[in-house]
């Protein structure tokens, strides 16, 4: 049975959660850390990110989570919890922080070597896509008419506004554990304890590399200066076993299937 949240009165935890995510290991080495970092860190809309940071062979970042409590009821700026019937003025979450990833007609936020960095991202013209690549920007663009969409009934490009994400939390901290697990569903659901030090959860935090139809990826065909793809491999390659694709993803084995009979 799930603990009750630790709360002795309205406050910040009823709009937010401050927390550590877990990016990555270090002995995947900078190339994937990168990769990783830039597609956690895109997902701007829920989250905002604070510093990155190493130990005991992981990558981590701080985040706060801008998800509220299930239990917190709002009538015209006044507040209730359901769950223990505290009621005062409408708390304060903590402060949302602009955090744009695209800051110039082909300037980028993007990470390298472990630390957000501003760098220069031109376009560079068509190309083939390498064998088994997601061809998301076909002209016309599938994704602009698919039916995927999140568990929020938002249509479209569902897999660049909803992710996973590892919260660090031990067994022993089990106050955490109850205030991640009371989160308003399905901005933030699904949770799973992995072990004993963490939890996945499953988030709607929208991707600001998305252009302004909301279903292009603006990383799209840029390279960053080494010569690396600038767009997260993990947006670029198909799930292992076809495992992970949305429902209704237009790029679905069975419905390349049938419409490779149309």
């Amino acid at each position: 049975m799930m603990d009750p949240p630790p709360c002795k009165r309205l406050g910040p935890q009823c709009r937010s959660l401050r927390v550590t995510l877990r990016v990555g290991s270090l002995e995947d080495g900078s190339t994937s850390l990168d990769h990783e970092a830039t597609w956690l860190m895109g997902h701007t809309r829920a989250i905002t990110f604070g510093d990155l940071w190493e130990g005991e062979g992981d990558l981590y970042v701080d985040a706060v989570l801008h998800v509220g409590c299930r239990f917190l009821r709002v009538e015209d700026r006044a507040a209730r919890c359901s769950l223990y019937g505290f009621r005062g003025p409408l708390p304060r979450g903590a402060r949302r922080i602009e955090q744009p990833r695209r800051v110039g007609r082909n300037r980028f936020r993007v990470v390298e070597d472990s630390r957000p960095e501003v760098r220069t991202l031109p376009a560079e013209a068509a190309s083939p896509e390498p064998r088994g690549a997601l061809p998301v920007l076909a002209s016309p663009n599938p994704c602009a008419t698919a039916s995927c969409k999140t568990a929020d009934h938002s249509r479209g490009a569902a897999c660049c506004r909803d992710l996973q994400v590892e919260i660090m939390c031990t067994r022993r901290e089990r106050s955490l554990e109850a205030l991640v697990r009371s989160r308003r569903s399905p901005y933030l659901c699904k949770i799973d304890r992995a072990g004993d030090y963490s939890l996945e959860v499953e988030m709607i935090s929208a991707c600001a590399y998305l252009g302004e139809d909301g279903i292009a990826c603006s990383l799209h065909g840029r390279r960053r200066p080494d010569g690396r793809p600038a767009k997260p491999d993990l947006c670029s390659e198909w799930p292992p076993k076809n495992k992970g694709l949305h429902p209704g993803c237009v790029f679905a084995p069975g419905r390349r299937r049938a419409q490779a009979r149309v």
